[in-house]
């Protein structure tokens, strides 16, 4: 896909951090964007901002599937749709509130769905499309206090690579990025409660990987990982979880695998 001037492109969670960084990065290309948010007044900041006019914004929370339903219908046909939108919250599964957990999967994981399925029959019926999947790391291999936020990327993981199996000869594709720890606000309701191995000195900027997330759509690229460790982590927890701990106890702490045995 050659992605530019008239490629219509619908990010979810585009009111700020990677969304609003993926936005600007289709905006600069010259796309049109649908930006999914459920705040209206950051929608409008972002909109301010991008270059060109055509932009729409459409308030839709993507844990409700009529909302964000409607609000793939009201943008219309798309080229890319990007689900992007998520949610985490870091603590001990004992103590998590089951409403909690319950948050992450609506968002992380059953919004996916909601926003992916009406976008890509309209991708389907048109023979064209492609569909992104912000997925993480953590789907790859999960740490202590987070293993409710990493089932959730675990299952858009797996989903997002069958997916791109079942699209084969439609004309639709599908890539799915696995991100470490990014600059964003995504953990700003409990910033100084962070376990030590996500504290922010590993975070990375937002913008290279929505760069990157561009280039991948344009080379129907399966899979990206940002930084490129994130690769070697999969490589490694394949190969031999033992050895996949050690390592990350040494790049992280103990804490990020304090079980041996």
């Amino acid at each position: 896909m050659q992605v530019g001037a008239g490629t219509r492109v619908l990010v979810t969670g585009a009111s700020r951090g990677l969304g609003r960084a993926l936005a600007e990065a289709f905006a600069w290309r010259g796309c049109t964007l649908g930006l999914v948010a459920r705040s209206e007044d950051e929608l409008s900041a972002v909109a301010d901002e991008l270059p060109g006019t055509e932009h729409k914004i459409l308030i839709a929370d993507v844990s409700d599937r009529r909302q964000i339903g409607a609000a793939v219908e009201a943008f219309g046909d798309l080229d890319v749709v990007v689900a992007n939108a998520g949610v985490a919250r870091y603590l001990n599964f004992a103590d998590l509130p089951m409403e909690e957990a319950e948050r992450m999967t609506r968002v992380n994981w059953l919004g996916t769905l909601y926003t992916v399925q009406p976008a890509l029959k309209r991708m389907v019926e048109r023979g064209a499309g492609h569909v992104v999947v912000i997925a993480s790391g953590a789907g790859l291999r999960s740490f202590p206090k987070a293993s409710v936020y990493g089932a959730t990327k675990a299952a858009q993981v797996a989903w997002a690579r069958a997916l791109r199996h079942e699209l084969g000869g439609s004309g639709v594709s599908v890539t799915t990025v696995m991100p470490g720890e990014l600059q964003t606000h995504l953990h700003d309701h409990q910033r100084d409660d962070l376990p030590y191995w996500r504290q922010d000195k590993y975070a990375m900027p937002a913008r290279p990987l929505a760069e990157r997330v561009v280039d991948a759509v344009e080379k129907d690229q399966a899979e990206v990982y940002y930084p490129g460790s994130v690769k070697w982590l999969r490589v490694f927890q394949g190969m031999s979880p033992r050895t996949a701990d050690r390592i990350l106890r040494m790049m992280r702490g103990k804490d990020a695998a304090p079980r041996r045995r």
